[in-house]
């Protein structure tokens, strides 16, 4: 396990715009804002999505894409610096039916029908590196 003390520094809530991205719009907001860490929870619904999955033995992400309405019950991630500087995010989502079943994993994309998010950012820039034990980018 590797643990640092992290201390909040701001807070925002934030309104997606109908139609744009949903991670887009969360870099967009991480950049503008000047956010180098923090996490995020956000709600909302979405016009399609695309999720995905990791494969542990392959170490690669398996995509399903949804070309359906769905209702976000929940998404939560982290905002922090990629290898070359740049805002990057990581988002998680359950996504909902109309029937109840959901669906859920790793946000790779999604077109916003409407959208709220809270974030809590980090004093210290976090960034990600590939660990070698899951193949996957994690903090520093």
């Amino acid at each position: 396990m590797d643990a640092r003390e992290v201390t909040g520094e701001r807070e925002f809530a934030v309104r997606f715009d109908h139609g744009e991205e949903w991670i887009a719009e969360i870099e967009s907001f991480a950049t503008a804002a000047d956010v180098d860490a923090g996490w995020f929870s956000a709600t909302g619904a979405v016009v399609d999505a695309e999720i995905a999955v990791y494969d542990q033995d392959d170490f690669a992400y398996e995509t399903v894409t949804y070309d359906e309405p769905l209702e976000v019950a929940a998404c939560t991630g982290t905002i922090a610096l990629d290898d070359d500087g740049d805002v990057g995010v990581d988002a998680h989502v359950v996504l909902s039916r109309p029937s109840g079943q959901t669906v859920s994993g790793a946000l790779v994309r999604a077109t916003v029908f409407d959208a709220e998010l809270y974030c809590r950012t980090f004093e210290d820039a976090l960034t990600r590196e590939r660990d070698t034990a899951s193949g996957r980018e994690l903090w520093e």
